[in-house]
């Protein structure tokens, strides 16, 4: 098999299928290595494969930093606005913008959590709150009450 120039490689998974093709006499050419499947090139390869492996996991360790940074900093870390809040200035680069509290909407989840403690049903709560003008669901209702849970805040 030959191939042009030596495509992105993504971890073991090409160290190990260029071995798998040894094992059934496909050869391997990549324009810039030569024959892949002989002792020297098979080692570059199995080495720059577990390179992008590494790199995968710091690129992967460098996203949770950052996400663990934003919350820190109460800044929105991305998707739709989390219901009751509101989004503040943008700070610094980038678009995550602060999170602010939006009264009203903190205010209907003391509700949802006063409502759920008392037994009341998630579509029975979400009603309520689109009576009042909050486009909710039956969802949004039970995932506030997940969060609040552990703090004793929300009955089950």
């Amino acid at each position: 098999m030959l191939i042009g120039p030596v495509p992105k490689i993504r971890g073991n998974s090409v160290a190990l299928q260029t071995i798998q093709a040894k094992r059934q006499r496909i050869s391997l050419w990549l324009l810039e290595l030569g024959d892949v499947c002989n002792g020297a090139n098979e080692l570059i390869v199995t080495v720059l494969a577990a390179v992008a492996q590494h790199e995968r996991g710091l690129i992967s360790e460098r996203i949770k930093d950052e996400k663990a940074n934003l919350r820190r900093s109460n800044k929105h870390q991305g998707g739709g606005r989390p219901f009751g809040w509101k989004f503040g200035q943008v700070n610094g680069h980038g678009r995550a913008g602060e999170l602010i509290p939006d009264p009203d909407e903190q205010q209907a989840i003391a509700d949802i959590i006063a409502m759920r403690s008392e037994g009341k049903s998630l579509m029975y709560i979400r009603d309520v709150m689109r009576a009042r003008g909050h486009r909710i669901s039956h969802n949004l209702v039970a995932n506030t009450c997940a969060r609040n849970a552990a703090a004793g805040e929300c009955g089950t």
